[in-house]
Formats: C-alpha cells, sequence, structure tokens
C-alpha cells in the first residue's frame, strides 16, 4: 500500500474529461449516498454527547473530586479547547489525506477519549483527558459538514448537511436522559465510557463507505471522481453535469495564491470568509451552549431542586433536538438567510423575558418560576431551529475547493472559540452581572447575529458549491437591494 501523503496533481489542468458515454450506476447508489450522510453524521451524535454529558455528570465529578466553580468550568470547558486545537489540526488530515480517511482518525480519537476520561483517577487528568477529546470533537465539526456536502447534490445538500445537527441534538438528548436515570445507578464513569462504542462502529463503517468526489478529482484524478459519483448518484444525467462542472473547475487556470492559506487572504474570498465566521461566532455566542452546559445549575440557584432542575434540561434537549429535525427539513425550501431572520428575532425576546424572571426572583412552584423555564424553552425553539440549522452548514459549503479544507478548520475553530469563550466565563458574568443581566447579555448578542446576517450573509439554497465560488470570483457574493440570493431557483 502507497503511504505517501497524496498531493494535488501536477497535470490537474490539463486532464481530459474521462468517457461519459458508458456510465455504470450502482444500483445501491441512493442507500449508499444517505448510508455515508448518516454515518458521518453519528460524529455529531459524539459530540453532542461527550459535550451535553457533562451536564448531568458534573454533578457527580464536583462530588467526586470536591470541585471549586473554577475547576468546574475547567471541566466543562476543557473539551472545547481541544476542540479548537482539533479544528485546525483536522484541516490539514482532509486536505492531504482524504475527508472519509480524515473522520476515521476522528473516530479513533473518540473512542480513545472517551476511555481516557473513564479512567481518570483525578481531576487535572480528567482535564487533560478531555482536552484530548476535544481534538475527536473540533476535528468532526470540521470534516464531517464538508464531507457530506462533497457528496451531496445540491438540492440535498442543506438537508443531507444539517443531519449533522439532527445528530448532535440526539446526542445531547441521550447526554441528558442518562443523565438523569443513570446518574446514581451508573456514576459518571460509565456515562463517560458509553460513547466509544458508537465511535467504533463510525471508524469500522468509513472502510466500505466512498471518498468525496471533489477531493479525488484535486488529488487523485477525474477518473476516481467518475467512480465515487457512480457510488452515489441514481441519474447518468446527473453524473454527466457534475463531472463536467468538476472538470471545468479542475482545469481553470489558478492562481497559486488562491489556495491553502494564501488562499483564504485573498480579497475575492473575503466577503465569504466574513459571513462563515460571522455565523460560526453567532451560532455559538448566542448562548445556547450556556444553556446546555449550565441549565440545572442555573435552575438551582433559582430555587428548583436537582431532579426537576436535570428534567428541565432534558426538555431543553427534547426541543433542541425537534427544532432541529424541523430545521433540516425546511432549510433547503425555505433557505438558509430566511430561516435565521425569521427565527433570530424569538430567540431576543425570549432572552429578554427570561432575564426579566431571573431577576424578579419567583418563589419556588409560582407562576414566575414556571415562566422561567417557558422562557428557556422558546429560547431553544428558535435558536435550535434558526441560526443553529445553519450554522455549520454555511462554513461547509461557502469556500472555493482550493481552500475548503483550511477554510472550514478556521471556521470550525471559530465555533469552538467562541463557544469556549461562552462556556468559561458564564459563570463569570453570572457573578458579575447577575443572571437575569447575563440573559440580557446574550439577548443582545443575539440582535447582532440577525442584522449580521441581514447585511453580510447571501442565501445559498440551489447553489451548486461552483455556483457559490463563480459568484465571489466575479464579486456578487455579498447581498444587495433586491438581490439577495447567489441563484435565484433551484436547480
Amino acid at each position: 500500500m502507497n503511504t505517501q501523503v497524496p498531493t494535488a496533481r501536477p497535470d490537474q489542468q490539463t486532464e481530459p474529461l474521462p468517457d461519459l458515454s458508458q456510465i455504470e450506476i450502482s444500483p445501491n447508489a441512493r442507500k449508499t449516498l444517505w448510508l455515508a450522510a448518516i454515518v458521518a453524521a453519528i460524529c455529531g451524535g459524539l459530540y453532542g454527547y461527550d459535550t451535553g454529558i457533562v451536564s448531568g455528570a458534573l454533578l457527580l465529578i464536583t462530588r467526586d473530586f470536591h470541585l471549586s466553580s473554577f475547576l468546574q468550568e475547567m471541566v466543562a470547558s476543557a473539551i472545547l479547547a481541544g476542540a479548537v486545537i482539533g479544528s485546525l489540526l483536522t484541516g490539514w488530515l482532509s486536505e492531504h489525506y482524504g475527508r472519509r480517511k480524515s473522520i476515521m482518525i476522528v473516530t479513533a480519537i473518540f473512542v480513545l477519549g472517551a476511555l481516557a476520561c473513564a479512567f481518570s483517577p483525578d481531576v487535572y487528568t480528567l482535564i487533560i483527558s478531555r482536552v484530548f477529546l476535544g481534538l475527536a470533537v473540533g476535528g468532526s465539526t470540521q470534516v464531517v459538514p464538508m464531507y457530506i456536502s462533497e457528496l451531496a447534490p445540491a438540492h440535498k445538500r442543506g438537508h443531507m448537511v444539517t443531519m449533522f445537527n439532527i445528530a448532535i441534538g440526539i446526542g445531547i438528548f441521550a447526554a441528558n436522559v442518562i443523565g438523569f436515570a443513570a446518574r446514581d445507578a451508573w456514576g459518571w464513569r460509565p456515562m463517560v465510557a458509553i460513547a466509544a462504542i458508537p465511535a467504533a462502529v463510525v471508524f469500522i463503517s468509513m472502510f466500505f463507505l466512498p471518498k468525496s468526489p471533489r477531493w479525488a478529482a484535486e488529488h487523485e484524478s477525474l477518473d476516481s471522481a467518475l467512480e465515487q459519483l457512480q457510488r452515489i448518484r441514481t441519474s447518468e444525467r446527473d453524473i454527466r453535469r457534475e463531472m463536467r462542472r468538476i472538470h471545468a473547475n479542475a482545469n481553470e487556470e489558478t492562481d497559486p495564491r488562491d489556495s491553502g492559506w494564501r488562499g483564504i487572504r485573498q480579497p475575492w474570498v473575503r466577503p465569504a470568509l466574513i459571513a462563515a465566521l460571522g455565523v460560526a461566532f453567532f451560532t455559538q455566542a448566542g448562548g445556547l451552549e450556556m444553556m446546555i452546559y449550565y441549565a440545572p445549575t442555573f435552575l438551582s440557584d433559582a430555587g428548583f431542586g436537582s431532579s426537576s432542575a436535570l428534567m428541565a434540561s432534558i426538555g431543553i434537549s427534547i426541543i433542541y433536538l425537534v427544532m432541529t429535525i424541523l430545521g433540516s427539513n425546511i432549510v433547503d425550501r425555505i433557505g438558509r438567510r430566511r430561516l435565521v431572520l425569521v427565527m433570530g428575532p424569538g430567540s431576543v425576546l425570549s432572552l429578554i423575558g427570561l432575564g426579566v424572571m431571573f431577576l424578579m426572583h419567583p418563589q419556588p412552584g409560582s407562576m414566575g418560576s414556571w415562566l422561567i423555564i417557558v422562557f428557556m424553552l422558546l429560547f431553544m425553539v428558535f435558536n435550535a431551529g434558526g441560526i443553529q440549522v445553519v450554522g455549520w452548514l454555511l462554513g461547509a459549503e461557502m469556500f472555493p475547493l482550493s481552500m475548503r479544507g483550511n477554510a472550514t478548520s478556521l471556521h470550525s475553530a471559530m465555533l469552538w472559540g467562541s463557544d469556549l469563550l461562552v462556556t468559561s466565563t458564564a459563570l463569570t458574568l453570572v457573578t458579575k452581572i447577575t443572571l437575569g443581566g447575563t440573559m440580557w447579555f446574550y439577548a443582545g448578542v443575539n440582535l447582532l447575529s440577525v442584522l449580521f446576517v441581514y447585511f453580510m450573509v447571501p442565501e445559498t439554497r440551489g447553489a451548486s458549491l461552483e455556483d457559490i465560488e463563480e459568484a465571489l470570483r466575479e464579486g456578487r457574493f455579498r447581498p444587495t437591494r433586491g438581490n439577495t440570493a447567489i441563484v435565484e431557483e433551484e436547480e
């Protein structure tokens, strides 16, 4: 087996289009496409579980290791620090070794990281183990959405990529159910270790799934790209059209400055960079992860019992899952931009109401205390059904192929960096400006996210990856009055 790291082919610009007269479509093409998307998306479930399980496990870990509030923040946020590093490292892996092999490496780290956390003898080993586990969490968010976006046809890309979000919701829900139902019977160590099982399943499955056709075209050959497309497309017409686009893209005269990290800095790419990184920041900085990690803590401080607080956390995870599924099914019809603009104001108003209720300090069991739960769940409805649906998707589809691996790693690092910022400062912010003031602060962040999307983010619904790159090169990427979409109609 050749173990040399593949690089871009020197003859890439002159390679002829393969013979498209004898296309052999796999009888299992539709199943293979969906299976690849589902298996890869399980990494999202691992991310959701490994980050969400700390919500229920943290109470047990604090009791076992006698943690201060500072060490609680360290345990919760350690995985996010690793995620930032993993995002950046996996960008290089996905470019040089391919999307599929990178997912295999990521899932191997998921297995080892989960077991290392479960067997940690003290809090400092646990923190280090969660940083290591975070490498997989960050890596998965870089490579999985990109892998799925490069497999999916344009008209299904939004739905298929957001399966990653659905899997995140399933993982968070599973973490909350286990955290509530098994915390006394299991203890926190088995709760953490169980994540190694689905990770191992994904690792084995990836041996049998297709490569990204776009990566194969750039690093192997157009014949290899055709071979991959024949495994996942059900129409000869679609394969011919897609291969012609890939061929045209591969044979364009490409300035060496337009690839890799140098390419990201080019002026013509800047609109996509600003749009994708801005949405990434607001996806995490809007407060959703704060709710997932610290909802039981916030509710306990507001007078709820530990069981009630954990039950509310389960409710939050259910709302996240339901709204993510709904958003995934409508994002290709409604559009990425419109979804955020419709749902975003609801997030703002929900957090304002939540802040008011926290400042009133209602008595446990009173109408005011239940309004806290209502506003918290409403925030999850609007945030999870809006910007959370498109946050990972836009980063996977906005960047040109020649720099997509590096750009998506930067996008993923922004997601995790802003998540780390929120998670590591949330409890401190509460002590400085009160719990109600913290909710108002995040209401302001959500308002800024709506304004940002309105002015800076175009509609990418129905546009192929090549259409988006063409819009960037022609300087018509940014939304303007009366012209907010890359393409006006779905293909």
